[in-house]
């Protein structure tokens, strides 16, 4: 039997399954959801996913967004953790550990997939530079993080600034028989002394 469903509600469908990680059973829930709302309600989602877009740039300094020229730091600028996107300055935010600046390079190396090193906020970085005593590459450790990683690294170790990466190894609390094999091997290479 066919499901039936009006031309709006699918096309608001569509737009949700647009979303990262929203299957279209998902998208078709949420399109539902909205529709049962109070339209004024409705409206002030949609009011607010419009301002977010037109209200929300680019810092000129960290490249992360902001709703201001360059965000107000009144960090450690000595110390640049480079990471790839604005989600990853939340989750370096949510610990609660690091005190540095960042600088978001809004993607990660890819031949494959077109994106050059020009396609990336690394010449922002390079300019940032002047009195900085360590650059935390804190890509993820894919295939493409690490390549981006090792590039960035290379063009900051001849400016004498130390460069390091974040170690990688077992999640606090995880119990070894559930860890892939990758991850064990990493957390033999970066063991520390007790």
């Amino acid at each position: 039997m066919a499901e039936f469903i009006s031309a709006p509600l699918a096309l608001a469908a569509e737009q949700f399954a647009k979303l990262p990680g929203i299957g279209i059973k998902t998208a078709q829930r949420l399109a539902y959801y909205m529709l049962n709302l109070p339209p004024h309600e409705v409206k002030e989602f949609a009011d607010a996913l419009v301002r977010a877009r037109n209200g929300v740039q680019l810092c000129s300094c960290c490249q992360n967004f902001t709703d201001r020229e360059v965000c107000d730091e009144q960090r450690d600028k000595s110390v640049i953790c480079v990471v790839e996107s604005p989600k990853d300055v939340s989750a370096f935010e949510r610990s609660g550990g690091y005190e540095g600046v960042y600088h978001v390079l809004h993607g990660l190396l890819s031949p494959m997939d077109g994106v050059s090193a020009e396609d990336l906020k690394i010449k922002e970085l390079m300019a940032r530079l002047t009195d900085v005593r360590e650059v935390i590459m804190a890509t993820n450790p894919t295939v493409e993080g690490e390549a981006t990683a090792v590039y960035i690294s290379r063009l900051i170790k001849p400016m004498g600034i130390k460069v390091s990466r974040l170690a990688y190894g077992l999640p606090a609390g995880s119990a070894l028989e559930f860890a892939d094999d990758v991850t064990l091997m990493k957390a033999l290479e970066n063991r520390s002394v007790l």
